[in-house]
């Protein structure tokens, strides 16, 4: 299934979410270190409820790390600053999607690294700087896994 990416996330109760969002959708989620939280924050624990045991969930040290790991053959990064909308990529099960922290997205290294397929925007208003990390994960994961046919799913 599809691979969640968070570089340097900052905020524990969207990191919950997208534990539980993992969890429903049978995603992987990676994070890449630091992180602006402890795992055991109460915040994360409760945007999370009782999925956190459901979750494919992996911790990584750094950037290369978790490219090491994950051998991604296609990676896309998701920037206000996208070439190209979520909408118009054909997703593959075996894609690796990037969501920058929530404070100031990726950084313009990691946007432009050797790997990086794509980088994707979500569309959204004018004059409007970004788009909650949580919910930006599960729009893009959503159209995703609907083009797999939501595969697995009652």
């Amino acid at each position: 299934m599809f691979r969640l990416l968070f570089h340097t996330p900052e905020i524990p109760g969207n990191t919950g979410a997208a534990i539980r969002l993992a969890a429903v959708t049978g995603a992987e989620l990676h994070l890449v270190e630091p992180l602006g939280f402890s795992l055991e924050d109460s915040k994360l624990r409760r945007a999370g409820l009782d999925y956190h045991d459901l979750a494919v969930l992996h911790v990584h040290s750094s950037l290369e790390d978790a490219w090491n790991a994950l051998e991604p053959e296609r990676v896309f990064a998701y920037t206000s600053e996208g070439d190209v909308t979520y909408t118009e990529i054909t997703y593959e099960p075996t894609d690796v999607l990037l969501f920058g922290r929530e404070s100031d997205g990726l950084p313009q290294a990691v946007k432009h690294d050797p790997r990086v397929t794509a980088r994707v925007r979500v569309p959204m208003l004018a004059s409007r700087r970004s788009l909650n990390l949580a919910n930006t994960a599960s729009i893009v994961l959503y159209e995703a896994w609907r083009q797999q046919g939501f595969a697995g799913a009652q």
